[in-house]
């Protein structure tokens, strides 16, 4: 009797964990969606269309390694051309992120380019690629460092989701394009996660693009009190 009263308890706590568990995931989702949401509604009209870098963020899909090839050489050439435009920069760190991207990104797309022409021989480059970010050559100073992080926030996030797509999906059919997947998804990991803070330190936006800097917002108690910016650090010398 006394063992019968124990599994009831039990079974009785498995339940209220298991629903508690998913609350907090549709809670994080809603939160997630409403996120998303201010940020397309802020979002000014671009080239890119009138929803903003978000947009294109849910629409990843990876039909397999060929696809997922194309699709990130157009990426990336996207990502260079902007990534460019940064040796204009006032702020040191942002030229020398701009350098960065340009090499790496260059160096990829020259090894990506090679391989299709080795394994998929005449296949169609990624003729419905849609561009992500706004055009910055008319920009200068703190606009043209904070656009740049605003739109290649979400332009990392894509690649991201791609790569990690065609890892778990396992579409991948050779091994180089496997450990080339999770080198862009770790390296611009890391990339996103940098940009956000400049975005934070710099401009004051704590809300980012597709997501929430994990740090106190401008309004809210910090370790350099409230406020948007610790003015220091405006120019970044």
């Amino acid at each position: 009797m006394k063992r019968a009263a124990l599994a009831a308890i039990a079974a009785g706590s498995a339940l209220a964990t298991a629903a508690a568990v998913t609350g907090i995931a549709n809670a994080v989702a809603d939160t997630t969606s409403q996120v998303v949401a201010a940020w397309q509604q802020a979002a000014s009209p671009t080239p890119r269309g009138p929803l903003g870098p978000c947009s294109w963020v849910d629409d990843v899909y990876v039909s397999g390694e060929a696809g997922y090839l194309t699709h990130m050489v157009a990426h990336h050439e996207e990502a260079v051309a902007a990534a460019g435009q940064l040796q204009r920069s006032n702020r040191p760190k942002m030229r020398a992120l701009g350098a960065s991207i340009v090499t790496t990104q260059n160096a990829e797309i020259a090894t990506m380019k090679s391989w299709l022409a080795k394994w998929y021989p005449g296949h169609p480059p990624a003729r419905d690629y849609r561009p992500m970010m706004r055009d910055l050559s008319r920009l200068s100073g703190d606009a043209l460092d904070e656009a740049f992080l605003q739109d290649m926030i979400p332009h990392h996030m894509v690649a991201i989701r791609m790569s990690q797509q065609l890892l778990a999906s396992g579409r991948g059919e050779h091994a180089e394009v496997a450990d080339f997947a999770a080198k862009v998804r770790d390296t611009q990991h890391t990339e996103m996660f940098q940009m956000r803070r400049y975005l934070a330190d710099w401009f004051g936006e704590w809300s980012v693009p597709c997501g929430r800097w994990d740090r106190p917002g401008p309004h809210e108690p910090g370790p350099y009190g409230p406020g948007p910016h610790r003015p220091s650090d405006m120019m970044d010398n």
